[in-house]
């Protein structure tokens, strides 16, 4: 199957103590109406569950909702275990309550585009588009 044929498959995830998930139920329903294939982990996940789930999903993006302002920490943490699990190949984006400065700090470490409050859903779908077909061309 060709990858304009397979769909994209993303995991969803709100990690840590966190128990606001309306925006990561939002995305992940955004996701899903543009025919990506979802995987929404639920509340409370630490960044070991996230990683097996991924790996065990064999998904193409990890998305991470971080409200809790412990992204400097979980975005980081998610990276280096997709690497040691050896799919540095997935793209890890998210979004959440983010500055713009620790976003760039992020960005130079390796996480792809986060999306901040209020950013249209159509801009995260348009990204995971455009990062995939990106990708595929390079497979």
């Amino acid at each position: 199957m060709s990858s304009e044929e397979r769909k994209i498959r993303v995991l969803v995830a709100k990690p840590g103590l966190d128990g606001h998930d309306r925006g990561a139920k939002v995305i992940a329903a955004s996701f899903r109406d543009a025919g990506f294939e979802v995987i929404y982990t639920g509340l409370h996940q630490t960044p070991e569950m996230i990683v097996n789930a991924a790996v065990q999903e064999d998904v193409d993006v990890v998305a991470l909702s971080v409200l809790s302002g412990a992204h400097m920490t979980l975005f980081p943490r998610v990276l280096e275990l997709l690497e040691e699990e050896g799919a540095e190949g997935v793209l890890l984006t998210g979004g959440g309550i983010i500055p713009k400065a620790d976003m760039e700090v992020l960005a130079r470490a390796g996480v792809g585009r986060l999306f901040g409050p209020g950013t249209p859903t159509s801009e995260a779908v348009e990204y995971i588009r455009e990062w995939f077909s990106t990708r595929a061309e390079r497979v």
